[in-house]
């Protein structure tokens, strides 16, 4: 299920280790008010690490994204892949990591009963899940 143009040149386990320290960042980042000492410190970090998670897999990232809108929604717009990030992620156990509706990127998809859909990237493990109102399906996963 890999993007075939890429799949040799992306290592899939670093992409999910650094998708993950994306992830923890923004958690933290989400328990933190803004006049905290430490709040535009984590926030610096968590823009260096998405800077340096769109040098290595924007690629990558955007040719799945692609095809997944041309199979769900191939009139909607394709974002940078950063958008396609939960705002808020839940860390359920070390090894499993969820969303709430209403992340990522929104999409109308005529394939299913609510037509509106969010298409989120998520870490361990690494997927991508189309979301609508509680649907969840993953579309995209490492093999």
């Amino acid at each position: 299920m890999c993007s075939q143009k890429y799949e040799n040149m992306v290592n899939l386990e670093n992409l999910n280790k650094d998708l993950t320290e994306i992830a923890d960042k923004r958690i933290a980042l989400s328990e933190l008010n803004y006049d905290d000492e430490h709040y535009d410190l984590l926030e610096e970090e968590l823009h260096d690490l998405e800077d340096g998670f769109l040098k290595k897999y924007d690629d990558f990232l955007e040719d799945i994204f692609m095809n997944l809108h041309d199979e769900f929604s191939p009139d909607t717009e394709i974002f940078s892949p950063l958008a396609y990030l939960a705002k808020n992620y839940i860390r359920k156990a070390e090894n499993l990591y969820e969303v709430s509706d209403e992340q990522g990127v929104w999409m109308e998809v005529e394939k299913i009963p609510s037509k509106e859909a969010y298409l989120v990237l998520l870490p361990q493990p690494l997927r991508i899940m189309l979301m609508a109102n509680g649907f969840k399906k993953i579309v995209w996963q490492v093999a």
